[in-house]
């Protein structure tokens, strides 16, 4: 399979997933060996955040986003032990974390001052409006507050205005961005999910996991109902997912295990891949419950 197989520009649509997002760098390694690399990028969450670094560069894209996954902890992306937590919620009351431990992050390999006019490549950016609870695509201005806005999981990270909105995660109204995708123009989108329903993360234990728990669970059924509707349209290339890891998306000890797992399952599925037209070449996992496994 080459790049010229599909209908140009070719959009690639990251979609959030917390740490799962390590994933998405072992897909993108197996994209670029096939030669498949995008016109456009349009992500959400840390979809958004892999996806800046993918358009600020994406003949180096998979050389650096592995050196920044490497290095990522959980005290880095969370910030704070127990009691800062209980301290941050007491002031703050909507949310545990703080986002500078993220915003350092983002400045480190991004810049601070870094805009969407910086990229070699368009971005969209998939925030959700926090007064009428619609998506906003962002296309303009500076990085650094859309990327916060596009992470600001409820709960877990302050809401962030920005140009006279409020906002919040993208991931609470387009997990799988594929329709801003075709907004943008793309007339072809390959799609890099990295919370696919079949990666139903680990029970929770702490109050943090149970609302990331929460918030994956209630948005992973966005891209099973989206995708047929988007490939009615365009071919959608949706890349599997590895064997699922029972883990919390707050977990990055895992890193190195789902970038490699997440190539493996890609390069497999990208070696046998034909596009002939419209159609969903793959999709959402979805497990295939046998009869003896039906409930009554």
């Amino acid at each position: 399979m080459s790049e010229m197989t599909l209908p140009r520009p070719v959009g690639f649509v990251l979609g959030g997933g917390g740490s799962l997002g390590a994933m998405q760098v072992g897909m993108l390694r197996a994209l670029d060996e096939h030669g498949i690399r995008p016109d456009l990028v349009a992500g959400t969450s840390v979809g958004s955040l892999n996806g800046a670094v993918l358009a600020a560069a994406p003949e180096d894209a998979t050389r650096r986003l592995p050196e920044i996954w490497t290095h990522l902890t959980r005290a880095e992306a969370f910030p704070g032990g127990v009691f800062s937590r209980v301290r941050t919620l007491h002031h703050a009351k909507t949310h545990l974390f703080p986002n500078t431990g993220l915003a350092m992050i983002i400045r480190q390999h991004l810049g601070g001052g870094a805009t969407f006019d910086d990229l070699e490549v368009p971005l969209g950016v998939v925030t959700t409006d926090v007064d009428t609870a619609e998506p906003v695509l962002v296309r303009s201005g500076e990085l650094l507050p859309t990327l916060l806005a596009s992470s600001a999981i409820p709960g877990i990270y302050p809401p962030v205005e920005h140009e006279g909105r409020l906002l919040y995660d993208g991931g609470l109204v387009a997990n799988v961005p594929m329709r801003q995708a075709l907004h943008m123009g793309a007339r072809s989108l390959v799609v890099l999910d990295c919370a696919f329903p079949g990666q139903i993360p680990s029970p929770p234990h702490t109050f943090a996991e149970v609302l990331m728990y929460t918030a994956m669970i209630s948005m992973r059924n966005q891209a099973v109902l989206e995708a047929p509707l988007a490939a009615a349209e365009v071919p959608v290339v949706y890349l599997p997912g590895p064997v699922p890891v029972r883990m919390s998306p707050l977990d990055f000890s895992h890193t190195a295990e789902l970038d490699k797992s997440a190539y493996g399952a890609a390069l497999a599925y990208l070696d046998d891949l034909l596009v002939a037209g419209p159609g969903l070449y793959g999709g959402p996992g979805v497990k295939v419950v046998s009869a003896a496994e039906s409930p009554a």
